[in-house]
């Protein structure tokens, strides 16, 4: 491929890097998608270096960008690196979208031209503008406060908002065990769902789950498609 033209740019003549970087790969009729990338950055890299001492805060991004073409180029010269392929893949992928955002950017421009845009005078106000109700000058205070992200805190819990939790009795899984295996004895349980009742606590439902696993996992009972239980002699 021959070598690209050496064209003259300025940084204040383009929006960004990429601005930059695409005016470039058009200038030399390249194929966005299989850009000569070595020479790109070569190219780019000249243009950032006649920034000028004054010009550095305002081309700092062009900076930026050049810094990461340079670590590119220094990936590129390794033999098979795909760190290489991955940063030029990626550099590829946002020229693509910048391009494309860029003729979207044209097409509303044209359809922009010639377009009537037409706005009144606002209209004056008739009503009274001052605020006539009046308030409680603690309310005031407490939405003074509330602006200022000064809230209230809250009461600290009391005693007895514990005690259906401390003192909910607590169901041990092998006395469940024994429930279930003497229901099946006696014949009064013969299906999953008899062993469990909405009148039950938290504490016993989950412990009488636990002991029809503990009891399936032993071998000792089994349970069928049609959820009923057996006990296993």
């Amino acid at each position: 491929m021959p070598a690209m033209e050496q064209l003259k740019f300025k940084v204040e003549d383009f929006e960004g890097p990429l601005d930059l970087l695409l005016s470039l790969v058009m200038k030399n009729q390249m194929n966005l998608y299989d850009i000569e990338i070595v020479s790109l950055i070569d190219q780019y890299l000249a243009v950032v270096q006649g920034v000028s001492a004054e010009q550095m805060e305002a081309a700092s991004e062009f900076i930026e960008m050049a810094a990461r073409l340079v670590q590119m180029k220094s990936f590129l010269l390794l033999p098979k690196s795909e760190e290489a392929e991955r940063m030029k893949e990626e550099l590829t992928g946002l020229l693509v979208e910048y391009s494309l955002c860029k003729q979207v950017a044209a097409s509303l421009k044209d359809l922009s031209q010639g377009v009537f845009l037409a706005v009144r005078r606002p209209m004056e106000l008739t009503q009274p503008t001052e605020y006539a109700l009046r308030h409680d000058a603690r309310l005031l205070q407490e939405a003074y406060g509330a602006i200022q992200g000064k809230k209230r805190k809250k009461a600290p819990p009391r005693q007895e908002q514990f005690e259906p939790l401390t003192s909910a009795p607590f169901v041990s899984v092998g006395a469940r065990i024994v429930h279930v295996l003497r229901g099946l004895i006696v014949g009064k349980v013969k299906r999953l769902n008899q062993l469990f009742s909405a009148k039950d606590t938290k504490s016993s439902t989950v412990a009488t789950f636990l002991a029809v696993l503990e009891l399936i996992r032993a071998g000792r009972v089994s349970l069928n498609e049609q959820e009923e239980l057996t006990m296993k002699r």
